[in-house]
C-alpha cells in the first residue's frame, strides 16, 4: 500500500533544521505564516519554539486534512485534543504522541523495533529526521490516524535499531 500523502511530504522535509541564535529557518517561519495564531493556537514567531506540532499541522493543512484547535502543542493529537482516530495498532504515517518532561512530542510511524518506536518528526535534534523513540513514552491514546481517509489495516513494520539515533528530550 501506498504512503499517505502527509508522509510522503513529510519525508520530503527530512533535513530540514532550526537555526539557533536570533535568526530562525525560512522553511519552518514560512511553516508557521501559512497556518497563522488560529490553527497553532497561540501566536508563534521563532522556530525556538518547540515546532513538532507545527510541523504536523503544516502536514496536515498540506493534505487537506484538520489540525487540533492548539496545534502547536503536541499532546492536542491525542486522546487529551480528541483529534483523529483512537488506534489499537499501528499503521505506516499513524500519528504517535509521547509525554516526556515538560510537554510532549508528536510524530509520524516509520517503523519499530523491540523496545523503540521509530519516528519521523520535526523538532528532532532541531531538525526534520528519524529517530527512536522509547514505546514506554507512547502517552495514553497517543496513536492515531485523521479522520476521513481511508484506514489502513494494522500494519507493524519491524526495523533494526542499527544506526538510527534515540531521542529522549525532543524540546
Amino acid at each position: 500500500m501506498a504512503e499517505p500523502s502527509w508522509m510522503v511530504l513529510a519525508r520530503a522535509q527530512i533535513g530540514v533544521r532550526e537555526v539557533v541564535g536570533p535568526k530562525h529557518s525560512p522553511i519552518i517561519m514560512g511553516w508557521i505564516r501559512e497556518l497563522g495564531a488560529k490553527v497553532l493556537g497561540v501566536p508563534v514567531n521563532d522556530d525556538e519554539t518547540p515546532w513538532c506540532g507545527t510541523f504536523m499541522a503544516w502536514l496536515m493543512k498540506r493534505s487537506n486534512l484538520p489540525a487540533p484547535p492548539i496545534a502547536v502543542r503536541a499532546a492536542q493529537w491525542g486522546r487529551v485534543g480528541g483529534w483523529g482516530r483512537e488506534l489499537v495498532g499501528p499503521r505506516p504515517g499513524c500519528i504517535l504522541v509521547f509525554t516526556r518532561d515538560g510537554g510532549g512530542h508528536v510524530g509520524l510511524y516509520v517503523g519499530e523495533d523491540e523496545t523503540h518506536f521509530h519516528v519521523l518528526g520535526g523538532n528532532q535534534s532541531n531538525s526534520v529526521s528519524i529517530t527512536r523513540i522509547a514505546k514506554s513514552r507512547l502517552a495514553d491514546g497517543g496513536m492515531r490516524w485523521p479522520k476521513g481517509p481511508f484506514l489502513p489495516s494494522v500494519q507493524v513494520v519491524r526495523l533494526t535499531p542499527k544506526g538510527v539515533p534515540v531521542t529522549t528530550n525532543e524540546a
